[in-house]
């Protein structure tokens, strides 16, 4: 895959899991706008029954009061024409006359208001009720004289009844003017006004703890819940107790203190379920984004493990080729010294070969635990030494040295000395090829409570943090311009990390460019 599409790729799936993401919260907020609309419209139906319920209940108590007092009353009550209105009509052809007439009656039962409240009493209250006859005369001619005359009608419907509309009316009015008058704690109860709100809430499904309180023009009164704030955010309000100008001075306030957490409470379901899903695409879009890179990665350290690996096989080879060319020319091959030393390159290039192979080969078969590890008890600094010694004649030609501080008092640790020395051996070779001068190198030991700490520091190139971080991964090799200017091909600290783990032993690296690097590896002791 080129970079063009590989960038590409990243792209468009980028923008998948960011339109994913905001149509997710696009989709939250939405619902969470919804409910709020949902829970003011429910909280509005509740206090609407509320404050109806209210006034209804005190209207009941207000007419049942009347009635048991009408009642208490043996007398009849006193009764006067309130309206009278009548209704004639003839038809010419048949002759036929239809008088129609309505009496509206009051009775006074002489119950004043002051009966319900000492500070009303101008008002009588009555009742009203209606007569209503209707009278057809046959080919009868009907006017003044006959109705004085009391003619007989053919026909004559008479009923009487209650004016409902009317008695409504009048209680209507006089419960409200006496009503008015009486302090908001004689017309309801905090414990009566909380039972109804609790009682409509759950009925609408809206189970939060609530707080309320009734206010006069703006100021608190005594029917309010304990722990009742006014905040407008979370505070639904309605008039209640409207008089019959139609104004009213009380308002009913219920406000909700865990509103949030109650709307948050309808979606944590759905809103979890959403997160973890989200989670996963992202989780899984970073796997497979890292996944992608690291492929990209290993391609491209593979193809330099195998420039590298060429470079380093092709100088041998031609070695080798060159020496036997040398050996076949007839001068050559009777003088037994020159034969004797390009047998001896021969002998050397070929080990070398070999080196790189066992080095691939040991890699491979750590990687699946095929390389057999027997650890026996050994000096450390022993082992140092013998590493020093497989690198002393590179030392010496390089004009360098190796210079060792060993204080560690105690240095009996369980390990395999063969590969050890090894470990040794490569961070010594690293530190030798890395160093553009003759190289100077440093070898510490150190006792640390129930650990040996070696630490081997060199004056070379050093190298930058991003090397720092990847130096111990197979095939990695830092870029300093030409590719081959040092060779190797990235596989002797992969080496040595996995055998250093396989130790329970720990290495770091602590570096800076121009200035050098210091390897550090932390070995357990035996008690």
């Amino acid at each position: 895959m080129n970079k063009f599409f590989f960038r590409l790729l990243v792209l468009l799936m980028s923008l998948s899991l960011i339109g994913i993401i905001v149509v997710q919260v696009y989709w939250f907020n939405t619902s969470l706008k919804n409910n709020d609309e949902q829970f003011r419209f429910h909280v509005a139906q509740v206090i609407g029954n509320v404050s109806e319920r209210i006034q209804k209940e005190e209207a009941y108590s207000f007419i049942d009061k009347y009635k048991k007092l009408k009642d208490s009353i043996g007398k009849d009550p006193e009764r006067s024409d309130f309206l009278e209105f009548g209704y004639y009509q003839r038809n010419s052809k048949t002759n036929e006359t239809i008088i129609y007439s309505n009496n509206i009656i009051s009775e006074d039962f002489n119950l004043s208001s002051s009966l319900f409240d000492k500070k009303i009493d101008s008002i009588k209250l009555k009742s009203f009720s209606s007569k209503r006859t209707t009278e057809i005369y046959n080919n009868a001619k009907i006017d003044n004289s006959s109705i004085q005359h009391k003619i007989a009608p053919d026909v004559k419907i008479q009923k009487t009844g209650n004016m409902a509309i009317l008695d409504n009316a009048q209680f209507e009015i006089f419960f409200k003017d006496i009503a008015a008058v009486k302090p908001i704690q004689e017309r309801i109860s905090t414990e009566k006004l909380n039972a109804l709100l609790k009682f409509y809430l759950d009925e609408y499904d809206v189970k939060t703890p609530f707080e309320f309180g009734i206010y006069s023009n703006g100021l608190a009164t005594k029917i309010k819940s304990e722990k009742f704030r006014y905040e407008k955010s979370n505070t639904s309000t309605i008039p209640i107790f409207t008089d019959n100008e139609g104004n009213n001075k009380y308002q009913l306030m219920v406000s909700f203190p865990e509103k949030k957490k109650f709307l948050f409470s309808e979606l944590i379901g759905i809103t979890v379920l959403s997160i973890i899903f989200t989670l996963i695409i992202i989780i899984a879009y970073s796997s497979a984004l890292s996944q992608l890179i690291k492929q990209r990665q290993i391609s491209e350290i593979k193809t330099d493990f195998i420039n590298n690996m060429t470079h380093e096989f092709k100088t041998p080879i031609a070695t080798i080729n060159l020496a036997l060319d040398a050996i076949k020319n007839p001068k050559v091959i009777d003088d037994h010294e020159k034969v004797k030393r390009y047998l001896q390159m021969i002998r050397d290039e070929n080990k070398r070969m070999h080196a790189q192979v066992e080095n691939v080969l040991r890699i491979s078969k750590l990687e699946k635990r095929e390389l057999e590890i027997n650890k026996e008890n050994n000096n450390v600094h022993d082992i140092i030494k013998e590493a020093i010694e497989h690198v002393n004649l590179i030392i010496e030609d390089r004009q360098g040295k190796i210079i060792t501080h060993l204080d560690a008092t105690r240095a009996t640790a369980l390990l395999n000395d063969v590969h050890f020395t090894n470990v040794i051996v490569n961070i010594l070779d690293n530190a030798i090829k890395y160093s553009p001068n003759s190289p100077i190198i440093d070898l510490y030991t150190e006792n640390v409570k129930d650990f040996i700490i070696i630490k081997i520091k060199d004056h070379g190139l050093g190298m930058s943090k991003i090397a720092q971080k990847r130096i111990f991964e197979k095939f990695y090799r830092e870029h300093t311009g030409d590719i081959h200017n040092v060779k190797g091909h990235g596989l002797g600290l992969s080496y040595v990390k996995r055998i250093v783990e396989d130790h329970n032993a720990q290495i770091f690296v602590e570096s800076e460019k121009g200035k050098g690097s210091t390897f550090i590896i932390k070995l357990p002791l035996i008690n």
